[in-house]
Formats: C-alpha cells, structure tokens, sequence
C-alpha cells in the first residue's frame, strides 16, 4: 500500500516567498516588499558612514584649498577697537556712535599705517645744509603757484561778504569794463549769512578766471530758464581762418616741475608723522589735521614745516567753515611758518606765497602787497614773484608801480609772455594804443601761464580795431573758440548762460510793453525837463570818461545807477523820475543805468560792448537831428526818431556817429534782461 503523503508539511517546504518588481523594475523579497520597502538597520549605519565621510573630505577641502580667509574674518573684529585700547568696550560704542572723537594719536596711527613703507634717511646735502628747517611735506606735494590756478577753491562762489558785510560777488567792474584803467578783482571773504542767495553765472574776464558754476536754487524758488540758441549765423562777421595761430596757441610742454624740498634736516626724521597728518589733511579731514599738526607743533615748536602744515589745515577749515576768523588765524600761522629758523627757501617761499594770497582773498591788498615785496627782496631773481607782485599793485589801482615791475621783468627775461600781456594792458590803459598792440599778441601768443585770459584778447582787438586792423575780429574768434566770449559779436564779460542772445529787440520780444509805451506818450515831458537842466548849467551833464570817443563831445546825466536812485537828480527832473517809479525792471536794475545822453556834432564812439548780457538798453529819442545820427549794432545800422524807443543788447558790438549841425539828446533806459527770473535780479551784483 502506497505511503501516505504528508501534504501539510509539503505544503510548508515547497512554498517559497514570490519576488516583487518594485516600480523601477528592480526585485524585491516579498517580505521586504510587504513590509513597505523601508531601510534595514546595517543600511541606515552604511549611509551616515557615508555621510560622516563626506563631512570629512569637504573640511579637509577647505583647509587644503584655503576656501575661507580665517586671518580676515578674525582680523575685522580689531575695527571695533576705536579707541586703541586693544579691546572692545563701552568707550568704544560711543566713538562708533559718534558720542565721543577718536583720539588723535590713533588717527596719526592710523594715518602711518598707510606710509608702511618707510624711506630710508637721505644723506644731508649742500642744499640742506644752507636751508632752514622746515616741517616736511609729503612727497607729491607741489607750492600752489598762484598763475597755474585759475581759482582759489573758496573763490569758486560767485557771492561772498565782504569785509564791510555787504554781499558781494568777486571780479565784479565798477565802471564800463572795456576800458577800465584799473586791473580790477574784487575781493572775496567767507561768513556768508545763513541764506545768502547764490547764483550761477558767468565771469568771463578777470584775472586767471574760469567759468564759474554755483548751485542752482532749488526748483519751487526760481523757474528754468530755457537754453536759447546765440545769434544766428548771417549775424557774425565773416572771419579767416587763422592756421599760422593754431600753433602758436599751442603751449610747449613744460619740463617738469622740480620737486620743492620743504623739510630741513630735523623735519626728516619725523617725515613719517608729518607725512600723517598731511594725509588727514588731503583726505579732506581738516578738524582731524588741524589737532594732529598742533599736537606736531607742540611736541617740535621750532619746526617750520608743522607750523606750515598747521597754516594749511586752517586754512581748509576756514574754507570749509566759511569763516573769516579761521582763515585770519591761518594767515597768522602761515607768517609764522616763514619766520622760524632753519626754514628751508622752498618752504618759506611757499608759504609767503599762500599767505598773499588769502591776504588778497579777505581784500587786504595791502597786506598782500608787502608779503609779495617781502617775497622778491628774499627771491629777487624769481621773475614769477615779480610778475604777481606786478599784479598786486594792478588790484590796488597802482598802474605806474605795476609797470615798473613789468619792464624789470621784460628786461631780464624780454620773452615772458605773461608780463608782456600785463605790460600791454597798462599801455592800452594810458590810450597807447599802437604800443600796446605787439606786448598783447606775443603775450597771447607765448602760450604761457595766465596768458589766456579774454581781457587780453578783449584788449587787443580793441586795439587793433582802433587802429583800423580787420586782424581783430581774428583775435576775438580766438577768444571766442577759447570760451572767454560768446561769440564774435557778443564780447560781454559778466554773463549769466543760457539768456536769448540777439543784436535788436522789440517791445513786444521784451515783454515790458507797458514801460516802451509810457515813455512814448510822455516823451516830450521827458524832454522839456532834460533841456531845463541842460540850460540852467552844462556841468550837469558829466563828460564820458570812459575812454570810448575817437572825437568829439559826449556828457550824460544820470538818475539811476546800479539800481539806486540819484536823489538830487530826480530833485531836478521830478516828472521823469516819477513816471519810472513804477517799472522795477528799469529802477531794479542793478547793472544797468537810467540817464539822458548828450552828443554834440562830429562825435564818433569807437565799436565796444557792454560789461553783461543781463540787461537790454532802451533809447528814447528826444531831440534827433535830421540827418546825421546813426548807432550800428553788429551789422545792422538805425537811427533815432523822436519820440520813439529803439531797443538793443549792449553786450553785441556797437558803435554811434553824430555827424549832424545840432546836438542829439536820448533818454536812455536799461532794463533787466526778461529771461532773468526774480531770483536773479534779487541775487546778481552790480555793474
């Protein structure tokens, strides 16, 4: 009989887990696919191994290829150390916070950090030797000369106080500028009054001047005033091309200039402090510099060149405080500097130059004056000393002296271009005219220092045009290319930019329709009076002193002048003052005038304009001969009617003949330029 099977246990041997395919294809044991595919404890270990093992490589990563500058990030914290104490503490929050300053000897600190690399001590020269001691200076410093500036820093604003404290805006003429006898530059000084009015313009002729740019008020105080383009073409003159000047215009290339050696012995071995302080100095930290050069000056009292660096800190504080007080101080210091034993020629020769300077700054042209006199008895073979000393007797009004110390200079050194163009000014002044023409054009043409000035180009086209010389129209394109005029025709020399430029004007083009028409409607009362006055004395009527007449006679009689009222002359002529009382665009018009002109016959005016394009000139003709009278303006010649009102910008080239039998009388009328806007006839100086 067959055995029986044991299908129980069969049954438990032969069944055998089925494999599971898992959604990426790979099989699974049916227990492990049950239990839901989860990580066995030996798989769990094996990743955190692997994990542990990639933290391990990227550490050494880090260190091998220094991917993190430890150094750096551990060296910052040192910055919250202000105080220098090597910690950082509550004293020092407070200097972060700006509760407290930072000591001056972690400044200079800090300061020689910067010269890490220390020069090594120079052996003492001849030169040294025979020099006095002076503070030292850092390498690149360079004595400001005063002919390479076109601007002291603080003269680059147009309004100043001056020293009576009245605002007033530098370089500004008080008289017709073409032919001023006086090398005129205002002085300038600091304290402006909280508020002081600025205003952009600019002054074109004045000595070593640039275009000067001061801020705009903001938009809610004075509307823009549109650009307007100059006249147009077919109003210039034609003018030849002046290839054979092009070059000449070009300066020659200087060697350089030879470094000045402002320290003496002593003062090299403490280069590296002064050094220091200097760089706080040039950084623009000038509270800083001044404490670090007085704590120099305490610790070295005979040492010229701290005193010096001293003189030049103030003097950035003053600027930067607008003080007059701290420029004064600084003006002090720099006499001190100058005056210490063992001070080094260069550096006293620095230094008595920077102080004449700020002295003409603050108006004591005087005082300036004797430090230049100081200066060529210390230099005398310094011919750039004597030029500015020919220059500080022209501000004072002293054209003689000035000129003795030109022709001592063009006696030594016959080609120095910048006391030629001075020399030919002073002739010119004395109504030398021919003589004054060949010192302007090699002057110009030298190409020198404080040459380019359009006062001379002005000048000299003046003067060649006297003699009958077309080359000047040469001469003032060159002006104009060089951006000293606005064009040929337009040679004014107070400008504000972007004012509508043209030869004539309508009454209706100046929008003052309202004053044209009641000096038209009045003009006979206007007359009657100007005769009264000329018939009860002719000295009334002052001769034209402005050296613009080739011949004849010309007197005028002035009411207004600079915007101020001449009391005694309305008392003379009530009706007529009366009438403009109420148009402030003439009486406000602080560089204009308002006055009856004169002209007897055979009287001719030579071509000039007029100081600034800021104002319009009305003429109103009051007694015009038939024939006879003419004004040109530009290329466009008109005459006078009686009774009606001609309209031109003076700042244009113009000229007038009185060829008639009988005297012509106008009334003439300056007016502010329309465009102006009120901020500016409020804020402009007067001419």
């Amino acid at each position: 009989m067959a055995p029986r099977k044991n299908f129980r246990n069969q049954a438990k041997k032969e069944v055998k887990p089925a494999a599971v395919v898992n959604k990426n294809g790979v099989k699974v044991e049916a227990s492990v696919a049950a239990s839901g595919g989860g990580f066995s404890g030996t798989k769990i270990f094996t990743w955190f191994m692997v994990l542990a093992l990639l933290g391990v490589w990227s550490s050494v990563a880090v260190v091998w290829f220094d991917l993190v500058d430890y150094d750096n990030v551990i060296g910052k914290l040192s910055a919250y150390d202000a105080d220098g104490d090597g910690d950082f503490d509550v004293e020092d929050a407070k200097v972060l916070l700006g509760l407290k300053e930072r000591p001056v000897s972690v400044l200079l600190r800090e300061a020689k950090e910067d010269y890490a690399v220390k020069e090594p001590d120079a052996a003492p020269t001849p030169d040294d030797d025979a020099a006095v001691p002076l503070p030292p200076i850092s390498d690149d410093f360079i004595p400001d000369d005063s002919r390479d500036e076109a601007t002291h820093p603080y003269e680059d604003e147009n309004n100043a106080i001056d020293t009576k404290g009245e605002l007033v805006e530098k370089a500004q003429p008080q008289q017709t500028v073409e032919e001023s006898k006086q090398y005129n530059n205002q002085p300038g000084s600091y304290n402006n009054q909280p508020g002081s009015p600025e205003t952009k313009e600019t002054v074109q002729l004045r000595y070593n001047a640039e275009a000067e740019s001061v801020p705009e008020p903001e938009a809610d105080v004075e509307p823009e005033v549109e650009s307007v383009p100059e006249p147009e073409a077919d109003v210039e003159p034609e003018v030849e091309s002046v290839p054979e000047l092009e070059a000449e215009f070009v300066p020659e290339l200087k060697a350089k200039k030879k470094k000045p050696k402002l320290l003496n012995k002593f003062e090299k071995t403490i280069k590296t402090e002064i050094d220091a302080a200097e760089k706080l100095r040039k950084k623009g930290k000038v509270e800083e510099a001044v404490r670090a050069f007085e704590t120099l000056v305490l610790q070295y009292p005979q040492s010229p060149r701290c005193r010096y660096g001293k003189a030049l800190a103030e003097d950035g504080l003053a600027e930067k405080m607008l003080s007059n007080d701290m420029l004064q101080k600084a003006i002090g210091t720099y006499k001190e500097a100058s005056e210490l034993p063992n001070a080094t020629p260069d550096l006293i020769k620095a230094t008595l130059k920077k102080r004449a300077e700020r002295q003409q700054f603050l108006g004591r042209m005087r005082g300036a004056l004797a430090t230049l006199e100081k200066l060529v008895q210390i230099f005398p073979e310094d011919m750039a000393l004597k030029n500015d000393l020919g220059v500080a007797h022209l501000l004072i009004g002293d054209n003689n002296s000035a000129k003795r110390v030109y022709e001592e200079v063009l006696a030594t050194a016959p080609s120095d271009g910048f006391a030629k163009v001075h020399y030919g000014f002073i002739l010119k002044s004395e109504n030398k005219i021919a003589e004054s023409i060949p010192f302007l054009r090699d002057g110009l043409e030298s190409g020198d220092p404080g040459t380019d000035d359009g006062r001379f180009y002005f000048h000299l086209g003046d003067a060649l045009q006297r003699m009958g010389d077309d080359s000047a129209y040469k001469w003032y394109e060159r002006g104009h290319q060089r951006g000293h005029f606005a064009s040929v025709w337009q040679r004014s020399l107070y400008n504000v930019d972007g004012l509508k430029a043209q030869p004539w004007w309508t009454p209706k083009d100046t929008g003052y329709m309202d004053l044209v028409k009641t000096l038209e409607r009045n003009w006979r009362i206007i007359r009657d009076e100007a005769q009264s006055v000329m018939d009860k004395t002719t000295g009334l009527f002052v001769p034209e002193e402005e050296n613009l007449r080739e011949k004849g006679e010309w007197g005028q009689f002035t009411l207004w002048q600079q915007g101020k009222k001449a009391g005694e002359s309305c008392r003379s002529v009530p009706k007529t003052c009366g009438l403009l009382e109420r148009y402030p665009e003439a009486t406000g018009c602080k560089r204009g005038q308002i006055k009856f002109s004169v002209m007897q016959p055979g009287t001719h005016v030579w071509p000039h304009t007029g100081p600034t394009n800021c104002r319009l000139r009305m003429h109103l003709g009051l007694v015009i001969p038939k024939t006879g009278c003419k004004i040109r303006c530009t290329n466009d010649t008109r005459a006078w009617e009686e009774g009606k009102v001609l309209i031109f910008d003076d700042s244009f080239e113009h000229e007038v003949w009185q060829d008639a039998d009988s005297y012509r009388l106008i009334f003439i009328v300056d007016v502010w330029h329309p465009e102006l806007t009120q901020y500016q006839r409020q804020t402009l100086s007067p001419i």
